[in-house]
């Protein structure tokens, strides 16, 4: 079983939209049996909360769902337990790496170093914008769990 975690920063947006559309992907691959994922903050500023509704709506008319997640804090115990922690910045990344142990260090990385179809290093923040934020962070989290889904398959 391979368990990934996807963190940006308060877990309401970037991460549950990449988990969302990484659990529709692996059920569609038929690999619900040897992949799991969950996403969590490096903030806990809304830990129990649904994403932002802003993220539900573009993701569901795609056709994924995340009305069911609820955001949740990064956690020391995150570390140890998932085989890959996924930043959606390089922000997350650093803030991952001044929490994480050196041992589990390696388990750390960025996100969109999976992406084939978009050269870029982070998952801009769509927050503070409107509607085309959310869809370029689908976009981007399409193409993220894409080529991270064939290169854990071609493992």
């Amino acid at each position: 079983m391979t368990k990934i975690l996807f963190v940006c920063t308060e877990n309401i947006c970037r991460s549950p939209t990449a988990e969302a559309v990484a659990r529709h992907a692996i059920v569609k691959a038929g690999l619900g049996a040897v992949i799991t994922v969950d996403s969590a903050g490096t903030h806990g500023g809304h830990a129990g909360e649904p994403p932002d509704p802003r993220a539900q709506k573009i993701a569901g008319k795609r056709g994924y769902a995340l009305s069911s997640l609820r955001a949740r804090k990064l956690e020391a115990a995150d570390f140890q337990e998932f085989d890959l922690l996924l930043a959606m910045d390089r922000e997350h990344l650093e803030s991952m790496r001044r929490a994480c142990p050196e041992v589990y260090r390696p388990k750390l990385q960025m996100f969109m170093h999976y992406a084939r179809n978009h050269d870029r290093e982070d998952v801009p923040d769509p927050y503070f914008g409107g509607d085309k934020g959310f869809e370029a962070v689908l976009d981007y989290c399409e193409d993220g769990v894409q080529g991270l889904l064939e290169e854990l398959i071609a493992r």
